[in-house]
């Protein structure tokens, strides 16, 4: 399930120019719909490259709702609609545990 959702991950990084062409975007995250108009945050520029244009054309999107760089518009060609984002969500942040097996004594 994981591995028809590594593509579509690979779209919240550096997004910015990609998102700002959406029309909507959506956060796996929280789950959640909204315009690009509403992303006021972008993440991945610091001191080091805050004034570099490239830099901050390169951005990484933060949701207006929660915060989280779980970003993706709908120009990157995947639907974004609740099934979808659960989906995501669900391979990305639902928590597992996985033990390692005991070796016999």
């Amino acid at each position: 399930m994981v591995d028809d959702l590594l593509a579509p991950h690979r779209h919240t990084a550096n997004n910015r120019a990609e998102v700002e062409a959406s029309t909507l975007c959506g956060c796996f995250y929280c789950v959640q719909t909204f315009p690009p108009q509403e992303i006021v945050a972008w993440g991945g520029l610091d001191a080091s490259n805050f004034d570099d244009p490239d830099a901050a054309a390169g951005g990484t999107a933060l949701c207006p709702r929660c915060g989280s760089e779980s970003v993706i518009g709908d120009k990157s060609g995947y639907p974004i609609n609740a099934q979808f984002l659960t989906r995501m969500h669900e391979a990305w942040f639902q928590r597992t545990i996985i033990r390692t097996p005991q070796k016999k004594k």
